[in-house]
């Protein structure tokens, strides 16, 4: 038995006994792959999964030089109608949740004006303050798109079809741009391997899709994000914990873990099981 079907074996007897709602496991531990379903192997909704997707993005087009995230927005949207302090938010800003506008999720946020990215960027910013928040990845996206054209197309070819997923579609809004921070559906070992990709730091085997310095950013421009256990620090993307791993964590228990050289993927459909899981996962991998 490799070292990744054991952690699996023991992942599987937690789910079992604790009656977390997982659908599939996949632990990936050097070159090891061990995995487990309880649910159809299909393609689910990623949730907030997808704004690490957005940030690989934004990295992809700062290393192709079409885009600078410590910009101003105001240099890509110069039309945009910013409210005060707003102008100086940056794409970095909008990626790791502290441009400091104060805009709280709606289950119709797409709907609820004209155009969030103009809603959103109209609103006064507080400064570096945290507020989670898709409109936040939305607007990013919309400013990444005045430079490399529709995101769907430009992340197909540059990440999709290297990692072998590339028939998939992102949702889109009704002004016709992909959500951003939600919309992707993947099946759980489409989503290891943007994991993998995390955890070797931008390389795909012998290929290197985006620098090791947004992968690292993802982990370690930890930004204060409040005092919810779990959920006290925020990168582009990652939040710290729980114990040595950082985490992307998506709602429902869309889960990629990262301790180490291991890597576990989690897809499921139990959003207040999800965070006693995680601990779970890092409390096996570090023993």
């Amino acid at each position: 038995m490799t070292t990744a079907e054991a952690v699996l074996d023991r992942l599987v007897q937690e789910v079992e006994s604790s009656g977390f709602g997982a659908h599939g496991i996949q632990v990936q531990i050097g070159d090891d792959v061990a995995s487990h379903r309880w649910a159809p192997d299909v393609r689910e909704e990623i949730h907030s999964l997808a704004k690490a997707v957005s940030v690989l993005a934004a990295g992809i087009a700062a290393d192709e030089g079409a885009i600078a995230l410590d910009a101003p927005v105001s240099v890509y949207l110069p039309d945009a109608p910013f409210g005060s302090g707003s102008e100086n938010i940056t794409l970095r800003h909008l990626l790791s949740m502290t441009s400091g506008v104060d805009f709280p999720w709606s289950a119709t946020m797409m709907t609820d004006w004209p155009d969030l990215s103009s809603e959103f960027l109209s609103r006064a910013s507080r400064g570096r303050v945290f507020q989670y928040s898709n409109a936040s990845t939305y607007t990013a996206m919309r400013v990444l798109e005045t430079r490399v054209g529709d995101i769907e197309e430009y992340v197909r070819l540059r990440l999709f079809v290297p990692l072998g997923f590339g028939d998939v579609t992102w949702q889109r809004c009704p002004n016709g741009f992909v959500l951003a921070g939600e919309g992707l559906a993947l099946r759980t070992d489409e989503i290891a391997r943007l994991g993998v990709l995390i955890r070797d730091r931008g390389m795909w085997g012998e290929r290197r899709l985006v620098s090791t310095e947004w992968i690292d950013a993802m982990h370690t421009d930890w930004v204060d994000a409040g005092v919810n256990p779990g959920y006290t620090q925020y990168a582009l993307s990652g939040w710290r914990g729980p114990r040595s791993a950082w985490r992307l964590h998506g709602a429902n228990g869309q889960l990629i873990l990262f301790v180490g050289d291991a890597v576990v993927t989690v897809t499921a459909d139990d959003h207040f099981g999800a965070d006693a899981f995680a601990d779970t996962v890092v409390r096996v991998l570090e023993d």
